[in-house]
């Protein structure tokens, strides 16, 4: 029991250089400041709030909606501005839950636009409220707004590493199925689509490079958290992740988040690499004091209970995400019940068709819905192949007829009444092997609840034959 507990103390209590955290504060206020200017200048903010009339909160979080224009743009300026000051450290605290608060609020309000470097992001800035990076080389240590300390406890560097950890372990554990392992899919489909990739391009066209990537991958993300925080393996397997996330990064279009785990992954270097790198940036920097730098006190970081019991529930909740898809029957990927929030990046490829009907209560007659009307093309899509998502636009379309009245062109007018049956016929098509039918086309869906709960109307993956189901064109 004595060596557990040195153990624990080793990665919890022990003082160590804070170099690593404060590297860490400047890098990720970086990344965010030109990932959110980028955001803006690519017109996404009207995009993805503006343009769009409907939008697909999470369950428990209805009450989330986009601010009017033009304070959605406003926000993102705000965001902006948090970034630089967690740059230089200044008002820190504030800026952290600042950014925490709006980067999570503005994901919060369609998961249509979810990603898992977004989840990742609030994760993080959730957890860098946590921990003192501004305490050396910041504006806050410069002006005296908080103490100055060279030194900190390991716990407020270790649960940075734990998370990416995490990150990395889950996202090589949710690989070793069948399709990735013995079919190599997607990869199959998709490396033949790179083969103008400079060099080795060619080499995409064959499936056994398809298969290789896909065995390494699993292996790489599974072993990588466990190799880097070995001295002795850290420079080799940090260049294999750098190679590995660079290769992603131009090969795919997954957004920012092979960038994020390259510059994540540096905390794990020892010392004095960073403090070559603050080195670096204070030999450039125009304020030069060595009172940015120098501090020859250094004071203990306590933690309390309160702050104990959220970390470990916090991790707690971490190892349960990815994992709560056993609670549900089926095939993940085909019902996609705990998908989300759990770390499988990039092993799907799913499209859907989906045609939602309105039905008159007296005689059951039924009339198509246009998608178009009340979705983007994006939304649409995502909307076709996500349960939840079905259910909850079913929802929307009941409320947005109900007591409405419909008048045929006979003349004939049609009550709706109070809560409007929908119904819905979809085909989806899972790793491009043809369609099948994918929810129970008679089920009233404005009568099922929304919540956690098994979604039984999915139709078993293996019960359905294929279907030839119309182009979205016609």
């Amino acid at each position: 029991m004595t060596g557990i507990n040195k153990w624990i103390t080793h990665l919890t209590k022990n003082n160590v250089s804070i170099l690593p955290l404060v590297v860490f504060r400047i890098i990720f206020g970086i990344l965010m400041f030109f990932s959110t200017l980028r955001f803006i200048l690519k017109g996404w903010v009207n995009d993805l709030y503006e343009v769009p009339t409907y939008f697909f909160t999470y369950y428990g979080f209805d009450w989330v909606s986009p601010l009017p224009n033009p304070f959605m743009y406003v926000l993102f300026l705000l965001l902006l501005i948090a970034c630089i000051f967690i740059i230089f450290g200044l008002f820190y605290r504030v800026n952290t839950v600042l950014f925490f608060i709006i980067f999570t609020y503005i994901e919060l309000i369609d998961k249509t636009n979810y990603l898992n470097h977004y989840y990742f992001i609030s994760l993080i800035s959730l957890l860098l409220i946590l921990i003192p990076a501004n305490s050396y080389f910041s504006l806050d240590a410069y002006f005296g707004i908080c103490k100055r300390k060279k030194t900190i406890q390991a716990w407020q560097i270790n649960i940075i590493k734990l998370q990416i950890g995490l990150v990395y372990f889950f996202a090589g554990i949710s690989k070793l199925n069948y399709h990735w392992l013995l079919e190599a899919q997607p990869l199959i489909n998709w490396l033949k689509h790179q083969s103008d990739f400079p060099v080795i391009g060619k080499l995409f066209l064959y499936d056994f490079t398809a298969y290789l990537f896909s065995w390494v991958s699993a292996i790489f993300d599974i072993f990588i958290f466990f190799l880097l925080i070995d001295k002795r393996s850290r420079l080799i397997s940090y260049f294999v992740a750098f190679v590995f996330h660079i290769m992603t990064a131009i090969m795919f279009p997954i957004g920012v988040f092979p960038y994020v785990m390259i510059a994540s992954t540096l905390i794990f270097f020892n010392d004095n690499f960073h403090k070559k790198i603050i080195d670096f940036i204070y030999k450039y920097s125009l304020l030069k004091s060595r009172k940015l730098i120098e501090e020859k006190t250094n004071y203990q970081t306590k933690t309390n209970s309160i702050l104990n019991v959220f970390l470990i529930g916090f991790f707690t909740l971490q190892l349960f995400l990815p994992i709560r898809f056993m609670l549900y029957p089926g095939k993940l990927f085909w019902t996609e019940q705990g998908y989300r929030f759990s770390w499988r990046v990039m092993l799907i490829e799913k499209a859907g068709y989906s045609q939602f009907y309105i039905h008159e209560p007296k005689m059951d007659r039924k009339m198509l819905i246009q998608n178009r009307d009340y979705l983007t093309p994006q939304q649409e899509k995502m909307m076709s192949t996500q349960p939840d998502m079905i259910l909850q636009y079913a929802h929307f379309l009941s409320k947005t007829f109900k007591d409405s009245c419909l008048v045929e062109t006979n003349g004939e007018i049609i009550k709706m009444g109070r809560n409007p049956k929908i119904t819905a016929d979809i085909t989806v098509s899972l790793f491009n092997k043809g369609s099948r039918k994918f929810i129970d086309s008679e089920k009233n869906l404005s009568e099922i609840k929304r919540g956690f709960g098994n979604k039984e109307w999915i139709l078993d993956y293996e019960a359905v034959s294929y279907t030839h189901s119309p182009s979205p064109r016609d």
